[in-house]
């Protein structure tokens, strides 16, 4: 365990190993997509209360699972470069950040959508709404927070404290609609209890998660390959490497 976590801190082993996981999880993650996508919007039934505005969950839901799920990952990354140094989770932290704002923002744009219909307007300051915004914010400050200093390693330490605060925010999300009187619905998907929807509209969305999860990991992925071919530009396999390619 220790000789992978050891070889985990290797952005050079990294980018090899990644470099042959990126066709499966590709076909993996639009297989997924493709088979949600058609299942929920086409052959889903109708909800009887909202109609078919309700499919827009199959967006929704798997957008904010993976913005929560994220910023987790880009906390735990921010942690291992805090206490090992390790030069491959800073890259990891930095590259989880503006994907997990787009996850956000599509959570934000969804849930809104589909507030219109059932709510009667767009945004209200509802806990679980507010505390998701905050997490945008988040997001957002740690990607600027990267660009306001020159040096990786200053600009590495400062994401990282903001990375951990913020995970006080993850919990207030998910338990908003439990802890305050909310417009939201309660969790559609529970660990310790059974769902409340219909296993023919659960399907779907289970799908639509595991699809959203694998092409969050195709983009984390190809971003990381990205920047580490940035920061060790200077190397001598890097330069073999573009030699290579350009040859």
């Amino acid at each position: 365990m220790w000789t992978f976590f050891h070889k985990m801190g290797s952005p050079r082993w990294f980018y090899q190993i990644s470099g042959q996981w990126l066709p499966w999880i590709a076909v993996f993650a639009f297989g997924l997509l493709a088979v949600g996508t058609v299942w929920g919007l086409a052959y889903a039934p109708a909800d009887f209360r909202q109609g078919n505005s309700y499919r827009i969950i199959y967006v929704h839901v798997p957008a904010s699972a993976i913005a929560l799920a994220g910023y987790m990952l880009m906390a735990f990354a921010a942690a291992i470069s805090l206490i090992w140094k390790m030069k491959l989770a800073e890259v990891v932290m930095k590259c989880a950040a503006p994907i997990g704002a787009g996850m956000a923002f599509i959570s934000l744009i969804s849930g809104a959508l589909w507030g219109k219909p059932t709510w009667g307007t767009y945004w209200v300051w509802d806990a679980r709404l507010t505390s998701m915004l905050i997490l945008f914010f988040l997001y957002l400050g740690v990607i600027a927070l990267y660009e306001a200093f020159e040096d990786n390693v200053s600009a590495s330490k400062a994401c990282a404290v903001l990375s951990l605060v913020g995970t006080v925010n993850i919990p207030i999300i998910y338990w908003s609609v439990e802890w305050w009187n909310s417009l939201h619905q309660p969790a559609t998907l529970k660990l310790t209890e059974e769902s409340t929807m219909h296993s023919d509209m659960l399907q779907p969305l289970l799908i639509m998660i595991a699809g959203f999860y694998a092409f969050y990991a195709l983009l984390l992925l190809m971003h990381s390959r990205s920047e580490i071919l940035v920061r060790e530009r200077n190397t001598k396999w890097v330069k073999e490497l573009v030699a290579k390619r350009l040859g």
